[in-house]
């Protein structure tokens, strides 16, 4: 077996925590923070209270489904800047399903979730771009490769198991674009999550697949379209990680309206309200982001025009700006009317230019937060666990059997 699926199972199975350098798992443990964070302040949302009652978490397979669709509910977790996955929902969501069983220790968490990233985004990087612009939500269906390698790391697969494992997930990714702004958009993180570790789980008792699952005539790169560059599985294995590539989140919305949002807070009239706004964003952003009167405050999260009135007429997008309420306000309603996008191709996807009265700011996303604003964005969402937290996480690699509850 000698194919990029082969060789990446190859390069799961023989990772050692050793080999990790002390950088990475830094960055594993801020990327770990903040989803926890993401996870509990997600289970206050409808949604998630909506589907703990369908999916009571009296199993594995349904605990998984809850982790990871709590963690994406709030359009506050990370994203994975070349591809726009939201890697460490579905990762963390299957490795918190399955920590309490398998008694995990800090480290083999920790090496479990940053492989689990890995694989998710060297498989989206496989298949971008096209894929997502296809109407494939990446998350969901790249996000079940990072489940499955997590929890196949977590149950120590060989790499034979590991092969059957991406084979097992390949069959079960799913997840459409035409989901998001509505409630449904978390059962394509949650269900990524559960197949995925349905597939290491599978795989573990020696359930089998195909030996080229992510690269064959019909497997995942040439059925889900995109750039097919299969390639990209295998280049810089060991060297170059995704996780360095992946932004923490300011604001509780799509990544691609973030540069807008700091492109439109120095424009800000305190005194008055904006005559004209103009926005150039890159197409993708305007295909995904054209909601001048979203419905409700899952709409208002990928609305460009929702985003820039609230930064335009608060100066702030918090998750108090993302509610049904602030929805309605008829002061953030007369902006967003105000607002016209323009797609311009020539900016990534994650800057804008923004014009207000003729006065011109462009900004690009910022790709980290420094440690104080990660603590405090997680203080805000974890409530009164923040402390407890903090502490798991600062010692991670030093701790023994993990025992949480979230």
């Amino acid at each position: 077996m000698s194919g990029p699926s082969a060789r990446l199972a190859r390069f799961l199975a023989g990772s050692r925590w050793e080999e990790i350098p002390a950088s990475l798992r830094q960055e594993g443990r801020r990327a770990i923070l903040n989803i926890i964070g993401c996870m509990l302040g997600g289970r206050r949302e409808r949604s998630i209270q909506l589907l703990e009652s369908a999916f009571p978490a009296t199993s594995l397979a349904n605990a998984a489904v809850v982790h990871a669709a709590a963690a994406n509910a709030l359009d506050f977790d990370d994203t994975h800047l070349p591809t726009v996955i939201h890697p460490s929902a579905p990762v963390a969501g299957a490795l918190f399903a399955l920590m309490n069983e398998r008694k995990l220790t800090g480290a083999q968490f920790l090496h479990a979730f940053i492989l689990g990233v890995e694989a998710a985004c060297r498989v989206g990087n496989a298949v971008s771009p096209g894929h997502y612009e296809h109407g494939w939500h990446i998350t969901g269906t790249c996000g079940v490769f990072g489940a499955a390698a997590a929890a196949g790391k977590a149950l120590e697969l060989n790499e034979s198991q590991f092969l059957h494992a991406l084979g097992i997930a390949a069959t079960q990714a799913a997840g459409l674009v035409e989901m998001l702004g509505s409630m449904a958009r978390v059962l394509n993180t949650g269900f990524a999550a559960r197949n995925g570790l349905a597939a290491a789980l599978l795989a573990a008792q020696g359930f089998e697949a195909v030996e080229q699952p992510l690269e064959g005539e019909r497997g995942f790169a040439n059925v889900f379209g995109g750039s097919r560059k299969v390639a990209a599985l295998i280049q810089g294995l060991g060297e170059e990680w995704a996780l360095r590539e992946v932004a923490y989140k300011p604001y509780p919305c799509g990544m691609v309206l973030h540069a807008l949002i700091d492109a439109c807070l120095p424009l800000r009239k305190v005194e008055s309200y904006p005559q004209s706004v103009e926005i150039r964003l890159h197409p993708l952003a305007v295909e995904r982001g054209d909601r001048v009167e979203p419905r409700n405050g899952l709409e208002a999260r990928l609305s460009a025009q929702h985003c820039a009135a609230v930064a335009l007429v608060d100066g702030a997008a918090g998750l108090a700006q993302f509610t049904d309420d602030a929805v309605s306000r008829p002061a953030l309603a007369l902006v967003r009317s105000r607002v016209k996008l323009v797609a311009d191709g020539s900016l990534d996807k994650a800057a804008a230019i923004v014009t207000v009265d003729g006065r011109a700011v462009r900004a690009e996303a910022r790709q980290s937060m420094t440690g104080a604003e990660l603590e405090a964005k997680f203080r805000a969402l974890a409530g009164p666990r923040a402390e407890e937290l903090l502490a798991v996480v600062s010692s991670l690699e030093s701790a023994g059997e993990l025992s949480l509850t979230l």
